[in-house]
């Protein structure tokens, strides 16, 4: 017994956990717990809404774009990376492809219950999930859609289901929705640094990743203003909403992203990881500052 499977022909749960990758949940969560910061709604009496929604944001949400992805990914991971759980036989047959079906149905079951608006936003995240990496859309073989749409679901829809369970399931207000906008954009860099550390295997594979397509430099510097003018435009909204305080410390941090990406751009290859270490986390500091600066009276 090597204690990879319950038995014959079903994933024990460590491999299911293993494909829906833990560790990529937080960016949503994080974005959703934005959202409802934004709200200003009192967390008083509200819990059970919080905490079911970063389940939904997270474990639920997420997990399915990483059981999807696998899913359809399997063939090039069988030569790539023969150790993850669909490839190495872990999960076999086609449990990947129900795994990713039953989380689909659950993520939509909780996300109905919080309400018309979270529901809306999990159903466009889930199809934007699938239209990633199945076919015929494969958005992830563009570096410019795949990523747009990785941004949108990690960021900007999680921030507004955030906003939008802690009301009920009403649609959050326009300065909200915004901000939510704007990281979602900046976003769009982020996804681009995690494709450095694949630039040969994409060209090999036709997968138009912007480092394959553009080249490192040139994809670098186009990262980091897309990372960095959403930031800038939060900032100049942040001080004509009259928030100079939460304006100001979104400001530092992006300055302080800016002399991480002077570094960055010397070798982006070599450099990506440790700017998503240390740059990364200075971004979303600044979206919980500006959740903060837009929050509703609770």
């Amino acid at each position: 017994m090597n204690g990879t499977r319950l038995h014959p022909g079903r994933p024990a749960p460590a491999a299911v956990l293993e494909l829906l990758k833990p560790v990529t949940w937080f960016p949503p969560m994080w974005a959703f717990g934005c959202g409802v910061v934004a709200s200003g709604v009192p967390l008083a009496g509200r819990w059970g809404v919080a905490l079911t929604g970063i389940l939904l944001a997270g474990p639920l949400v997420c997990a399915t774009s990483q059981a999807v992805n696998d899913w359809f990914d399997r063939e090039v991971d069988a030569i790539n990376e023969p150790h993850r759980p669909i490839p190495s036989g872990r999960i076999p047959g086609r449990w990947g492809l129900a795994i990713a079906c039953a989380w689909t149905g659950l993520s939509l079951a909780v996300a109905a219950a919080l309400g018309l608006w979270v529901f809306l936003a999990a159903l466009l995240g889930l199809a934007l999930a699938w239209a990633y990496s199945a076919p015929p859309a494969r958005l992830k073989r563009n570096g410019w859609w795949g990523n747009a749409a990785c941004g949108l679901c990690y960021e900007g829809l999680a921030w507004m289901t955030g906003h939008a369970a802690m009301l009920g399931g009403a649609l959050p207000p326009a300065a909200s929705l915004i901000l939510a906008g704007l990281y979602s954009a900046g976003a769009h860099g982020i996804m681009t640094l995690n494709d450095f550390k694949s630039i040969a295997g994409d060209r090999r594979m036709g997968i138009r990743s912007l480092p394959a397509s553009l080249g490192p430099a040139r994809a670098a510097r186009v990262a980091c203003w897309i990372m960095a003018v959403p930031q800038g435009i939060v900032v100049a909204l942040l001080v004509v909403w009259g928030r100079p305080v939460e304006a100001g410390l979104v400001a530092v941090l992006l300055l302080g992203q800016v002399v991480m990406m002077r570094r960055f751009l010397v070798n982006p290859p070599e450099r990506a990881l440790w700017y998503s270490g240390f740059g990364v986390p200075l971004y979303v500091l600044g979206m919980l500052a500006s959740a903060f600066a837009v929050r509703a009276p609770g």
